[in-house]
């Protein structure tokens, strides 16, 4: 067997063929090849040749060089390499005089990205700059196919004539061809290099077999830049607020770290509507602004019975960011901002009753937390009125964590100031400092035992204290001071055995607190509204939500907690009361189970089997009756492809209907999805309020009131999906009518941009 050298570029122009980048290659003319005979049987070799070629290691059952044509010809399962290229042929010819290149029958390419192209011929030319290939398929390592009659490559530019691209599965499970589910045809399809994109003549888009729309001018990005400019998904919509909508999406790439996205919106019977989006990365973190402007009439909300319009300028815009300016410090800010009230219902863009902005600077370290923030508010109902929304500038707090432990205890300090402005309202300014030390232990006999001690002062400011409706919630204008200090010990015992073949955990806790009388009614109430006895705060120290009021007194809280753990399945119950000890008056309203000597009994139950079920369920029971005050059901049953979720809740605490914040309310939520067929999937939702006058008496229910429904069907496989979703609103505020809402949607996947 003798060894033959052959100087040689590589193999790539195949792959060349395909729309995808490339880039041409100035490389220098081959060397001449060492002489062989004719009739060589099996030779192998690595080629090596000028400065600027590349090596090519190459097989052939048969290598033979014709000096008289200057020709090298290879036969027999002939193999070459290059830069992880792999070609295989049945015959490849070099002809020096013409500098081409044919390889012949069974021509099949390996990419280094895992591409793979077929074809039954390939003629080289130029240096290898220029190529033509018959009957070519481009296997693609992401699952596309691209098939052509021929395709060439010529200064740069690759052409293909009748193309079909899908990257859809052309065979069945069990291997049998089929037509793929959608795939686009064309007569003629060129790749610009240069500009890096692929452009159709002729094509037309094929769903199951059928040409269903034609694209005369389709034209998108080659990839080669992680994508580029071009329409997305337009979505077709049909509401009763404003008729037929379609929107077409389209996205600039601006640059590698920056993005925008125009979408269109128009109407049948209202204005068009233009949605803008922008993204970027920076060196310190990532942003994004997005809004929706069109100009249209509205309805006012405080008087629904005119007829007349308020026209002018409908928009809303929204931003948000984060970025970390060192290890230790990092910036992060929301915005949302709408004209009206009903814009955002009446344009389906979200049910958000009340919009939040804020600007946070914090800084993190393992013994410390520093955040220095802004907050700001619009309410978008009925009852909200601009001048009370409150506008939180500064929000400080402070936190740090000594290192050294007093009596084995740690020891954390806070400092935290506050002040809430108002255009129409009650203004305060609110400063405090603490420290609080905890010590946990386990005692002889197994037990863990938590000792706290609390103490912080407090120093507050208010002004405008007559425009708050409620006078629990204003306290006393001017400055005011107030000293809080508490302690407490808790003691769980947790037992643990065996129960039905798995583990039980039994663990009994009582708790003491005691604190002396705070003076807490000269004080506003800022964020310490919405109290009520849940499970998560039943062994707090402080049973309200916030700083601006304290539970005073002292308390035994008591309960037992339960565990039980099997492979795949885990259960959990918790449940418990607490007794005050002092006689004083509570400030706890009448109805969150805290206002009496004896509380409510409070739990929870949670149960999980697998990834088949997650159940949850929050009670209240009335220490006197048993009536259930608070019952909430969260349940997931079934799998990721066919579920059901089932979610509950009724509040009948029977409070003051003066405190807003503590509305008493019944409503269930229904949701679930069934798969069929493999590719098919029925889904739907509703949202049903159950509220009668009994428990809300300004809220004019019946008892059932239809919120929301929708149900949808869907087709998505692995490379197209159709839905279909119909939606019922039951509620008409301003110009945001009650009706159904029809949308369509048709994703072609692996499509790009």
């Amino acid at each position: 067997m003798k060894k033959a050298s052959l100087t040689c570029l590589t193999a790539l122009p195949l792959l060349l063929c395909a729309p995808v980048a490339a880039q041409a290659q100035d490389d220098a003319p081959p060397a001449a090849p060492a002489a062989a005979d004719e009739t060589t049987q099996s030779a192998t070799g690595t080629a090596a040749g000028a400065t600027e070629s590349r090596d090519v290691a190459f097989s052939a059952d048969e290598l033979a060089y014709d000096s008289d044509n200057e020709t090298v010809t290879a036969r027999g399962d002939v193999r070459m390499n290059s830069e992880g290229n792999n070609l295989r042929a049945d015959r490849i010819v070099w002809t020096r005089k013409t500098d081409e290149i044919r390889a012949e029958g069974n021509v099949r390419l390996v990419t280094p990205e895992g591409d793979v192209a077929y074809g039954d011929s390939v003629l080289l030319s130029d240096s290898m700059r220029d190529a033509v290939a018959q009957n070519l398929l481009l296997v693609l390592e992401g699952g596309g196919r691209l098939a052509a009659e021929r395709a060439e490559r010529k200064n740069g530019f690759t052409t293909l004539y009748r193309a079909a691209y899908t990257p859809c599965a052309v065979t069945h499970p069990n291997g049998c061809p089929k037509n793929p589910t959608w795939q686009i045809t064309a007569v003629k399809v060129v790749h610009d290099p240069f500009r890096n994109r692929i452009r159709y003549e002729g094509a037309a888009v094929n769903l199951f077999g059928a040409r269903i729309i034609a694209l005369p001018w389709l034209s998108h990005p080659d990839g080669s830049e992680g994508g580029g400019s071009g329409l997305l998904v337009p979505e077709l919509r049909i509401s009763q607020s404003n008729g037929v909508e379609l929107s077409a999406p389209y996205y600039f790439k601006l640059a590698p770290d920056k993005d925008a996205t125009l979408t269109p919106h128009i109407y049948t019977d209202v204005l068009p509507m233009l949605e803008g989006r922008y993204r970027q990365l920076t060196s310190r973190g990532a942003f994004q602004i997005g809004g929706y402007i069109t100009h249209g009439s509205r309805i006012p909300l405080d008087d629904l019975s005119r007829t007349d319009r308020d026209e002018g300028i409908r928009a809303y815009i929204e931003g948000n960011g984060r970025f970390q300016l060192d290890p230790k410090w990092s910036v992060t800010a929301s915005g949302r901002y709408v004209t009206d009230r009903t814009f955002l219902r009446r344009y389906d863009i979200s049910r958000d009753t009340r919009l939040r902005s804020m600007v946070d600077a914090e800084r993190i370290t393992h013994d410390s937390y520093v955040s220095i923030a802004g907050w700001a508010f619009q309410g978008l109902r009925i009852s909200d009125v601009a001048g009370s929304q409150p506008i939180v500038l500064p929000a400080i707090d402070a936190r740090f964590r000594l290192d050294d432990p007093i009596w084995d205890g740690k020891i954390e300090l806070q400092a935290n100031s506050l002040a809430v402005l108002r255009t129409e309202g009650q203004d305060t300014q609110r400063a405090f400092a603490s420290a609080r030390w905890e010590r946990r232990s386990i005692t002889s006999l197994g037990q863990e035992l938590v000792l706290t001690g609390y103490a912080r002062g407090d120093l507050y400011h208010t002004s405008d204290t007559a425009l708050t409706g409620n006078p629990l919630y204003r306290g006393e204008p001017g400055w005011h001071g107030r000293g809080i200090a508490a302690a407490a010990a808790e003691l769980r015992w947790p037992l643990i055995g065996s129960f039905m073949g798995g583990t039980q955990r039994l663990t009994p806790r009582i708790q003491v607190v005691a604190s002396p009388p705070t003076n807490n009614l000269e004080i506003p109430n800022e964020d310490a509204r919405a109290v009520d006895l849940e499970d998560s705060n039943l062994f707090a120290l402080n049973r309200f939500p916030g700083y601006d009021r304290w539970e005073d007194g002292a308390r035994v809280t008591y309960g037992v907690d339960w565990g039980f753990d099997l492979p795949g399945v885990t259960a959990r119950t918790t449940i418990g009361q607490s007794y005050r000890l002092s006689e004083k008056e509570t400030i706890l309203p009448p109805g969150t189970g805290l206002s009496d000597r004896f509380s409510d009994y409070v739990g929870r139950t949670t149960v999980k089997v697998g990834h088949k079920l997650s159940f949850v369920h929050r009670f209240r029971l009335d220490k006197d009756d048993l009536e259930l005050r608070r019952n909430e059901i969260d349940a997931v049953v079934g799998g990721h492809q066919t579920y059901a979720t089932i979610g509950y809740l009724r509040l009948n605490r029977d409070i003051d209907p003066a405190f807003e914040d503590l509305r008493d309310r019944e409503e269930i939520r229904l949701g679930g999805r069934i798969k069929f067929a493999r590719y098919w999937s029925l889904f739907g939702s509703t949202i049903i309020d159950l509220t009668d006058s009994e428990e809300d008496p300004a809220s004019g229910a019946d008892g059932y009131e239809p919120v929301r429904h929708r149900i949808g069907l869907s087709y998505d496989d692995d490379c197209i999906e159709i839905g279909v979703t119909w939606r019922r609103d039951y509620d008409t505020t301003g110009d945001f009518r009650r009706g159904n809402t029809f949308l369509f949607r048709v994703a072609l996947k692996n499509l790009g941009r």
